[in-house]
């Protein structure tokens, strides 16, 4: 099995109640996406001065940029309760009609990886979007008959890393849909040192911009990477993180300054001297490096090919000219 990755963007067991304490309750706390923000304000005011529910919001992108954030500054925004549910985990339409029966007016129902949804529950979700009633099949004397019930006025708030996986129904059911982009340095800046006020740890200038370069454009990972040295900070017993600490913590950590750890590294490097830059397949590069196939396709793809890294071709994965300069790295061929 991989070893955990520090710069994974998925959460930890150990994130999960610390996320809690980190986490934005008002737009306005909620650091980046400013057009996203700028909409939802609009809508999320329109629908409380008309005393309706906020219409059903999809959001995407990729992992840790965060969407369960947000679902938690729109019902606070509402001024509701948030249900919070795995949609892997809903497997029965049972499971599906326990949690609407529990929701009350105002409230939001948040399904992370609503793309995994089984297709029996999205069908039920359908009519629970459209006009607040739960349709279910009900099985009495051996005879299955349906019935509908009645449900309490709510917002669904979708979240997704994969879009293109839902389904074209589910899709159009959403009266919002956003995407959530990548951070920019500068906003990543405010998070980590937002994060530092929340652990009453002291960082500099210097020491925020140095995590939030290496973040990879993900809230969470820059949270992460502060943790971590914050760790080597109380280890030599430091009253905060200056510059120095760390970069000497990124260094001992194997992250470079583009934010590149030795999983990408080796990426990378097995790309231009194994395939001679490319094009190939993804296949045989995770079978070159031992990594799984859809986590290099998931996880340390999307990074690499926003930072100008690789090209993804019909004709397989390409080096660029920015990998082989930074990997000090010469071209084998002229395919390039």
């Amino acid at each position: 099995m991989p070893k955990q990755r520090i710069l994974q963007p998925t959460t930890t067991p150990e994130e999960k109640e610390e996320e809690t304490s980190l986490r934005p309750l008002t737009l306005e706390e909620y650091v980046g996406q400013t057009e996203m923000k700028s909409n939802l304000a609009v809508f999320l005011g329109a629908a409380k001065k008309r005393s309706e529910p906020l219409d059903h919001v999809l959001l995407y992108g990729p992992p840790g940029l965060g969407k369960t954030t947000m679902a938690f500054v729109i019902a606070n925004e509402l001024g509701g309760h948030i249900r919070i549910v795995n949609g892997p985990s809903i497997e029965k339409t049972g499971d599906l009609a326990a949690i609407l029966s529990e929701l009350e007016p105002g409230d939001v129902l948040f399904i992370d990886e609503i793309h995994r949804l089984p297709r029996i529950v999205e069908e039920v979700l359908y009519g629970a979007m459209e006009d607040f009633t739960l349709s279910i099949m009900v099985n009495q004397g051996g005879t299955s008959h349906a019935i509908s019930l009645p449900l309490p006025p709510f917002t669904l708030v979708g979240a997704t890393t994969r879009a293109g996986d839902l389904s074209s129904p589910l899709r159009a059911r959403f009266g919002i849909s956003m995407k959530i982009d990548y951070y920019s340095v500068e906003e990543l800046e405010q998070i980590v040192k937002r994060t530092a006020k929340v652990f009453k740890t002291p960082i500099d200038d210097a020491a925020a911009s140095a995590i939030a370069k290496r973040s990879r454009g993900t809230p969470r990972l820059a949270n992460r990477l502060f943790r971590r040295i914050r760790d080597f900070a109380t280890f030599y017993e430091l009253d905060g993180i200056d510059e120095k600490t760390a970069l000497h913590a990124l260094a001992a950590l194997k992250i470079d300054e583009l934010g590149l750890d030795d999983i990408d590294i080796r990426y990378l490097t097995t790309l231009i001297d194994r395939f001679h830059g490319g094009p190939t397949g993804l296949e045989p590069i995770a079978s070159a490096i031992g990594e799984e196939l859809g986590n290099l396709e998931d996880v340390y793809e999307p990074y690499l090919v926003m930072i100008g890294m690789i090209n993804r071709t019909p004709r397989g994965r390409i080096a660029t000219e920015k990998a082989y300069r930074h990997l000090k790295k010469n071209h084998q061929n002229t395919l390039f």
